[in-house]
């Protein structure tokens, strides 16, 4: 089964957007613009990246180059989400720590073959769920010391090193913002049929390839997570990854 561009496509991604708009208007939620203008921008993206692949995808080096340009965007867009643009060699840091390793065994057990085909999806996938990792692990502490800074200032009083103040404001946020990710993994088969499980029967594969194929993302998104969420916590206790504000709140 595949699902060809054509009339029935852009109709019913028209209907679906007059859907949500519609639900926006009803329930009086704030800017419904903002979802027609990321419609547009995702048909716009998703056709350059088509182009981009179709060019790309046969050369592994060229395939590569791709891969390092998506994630810089994933780059850049977390550092924003988070407000801390000037801590981005960290947020690569801290990404790059979850990221490679999951390739590394990927690769080196021969689960996918090095090639562009095989890399970009995975790589894509992986890249993508690492980034939402980062933001919510950094949204998720920024917000704590903010609201419990006197719990911070608490741990200076009574003696302790500025990283293990921060780390006693911060640390119980880590495992919250792995919970999506957990949820993921968890409910895969039972509530979802996620995205790489869904591509390989679109793309003529069996259920069981299907679905060795998921498990296998899911595996590797749950270890790049968790990998980021760790090293990004630790350069927070080192008051290397935080936004100009918590800079200066949080001087020893």
């Amino acid at each position: 089964m595949t699902i060809d561009p054509g009339w029935p496509v852009a109709l019913a991604c028209v209907l679906l957007l007059v859907l949500t708009l519609a639900t926006y208007a009803v329930g009086r939620l704030p800017r419904p613009g903002a979802t027609a203008l990321a419609g547009v921008r995702a048909i716009a993206q998703l056709g350059l990246a088509a182009v981009v692949i179709a060019s790309v995808v046969q050369h592994l080096a060229l395939s590569v180059l791709l891969l390092c340009g998506m994630f810089t965007v994933a780059v850049v867009t977390t550092v924003r989400r988070i407000g801390a643009v000037h801590a981005w060699p960290w947020a690569t840091a801290a990404m790059l720590a979850g990221l490679l390793p999951v390739l590394a065994i990927i690769l080196g057990t021969g689960t996918i073959p090095p090639t562009g085909l095989a890399l970009i999806p995975v790589v894509g996938i992986l890249a993508g769920n690492t980034m939402n990792g980062h933001t919510l692990t950094c949204r998720r502490a920024f917000e704590a010391l903010r609201d419990e800074h006197a719990q911070y200032e608490a741990g200076l009083s009574i003696g302790l090193p500025r990283a293990s103040a921060i780390a006693e404001v911060i640390h119980r946020r880590v495992p919250e913002a792995l919970i999506p990710g957990l949820d993921q993994v968890r409910t895969a088969g039972v509530v979802t049929l996620p995205g790489a499980f869904i591509g390989v029967l679109l793309g003529g594969g069996s259920p069981a390839q299907a679905a060795a194929a998921q498990v296998l993302v899911l595996f590797g998104i749950m270890a790049s997570q968790t990998v980021t969420a760790v090293v990004a916590e630790r350069f927070i206790m080192g008051a290397r990854l935080l936004p100009t504000d918590l800079r200066s709140a949080l001087r020893p």
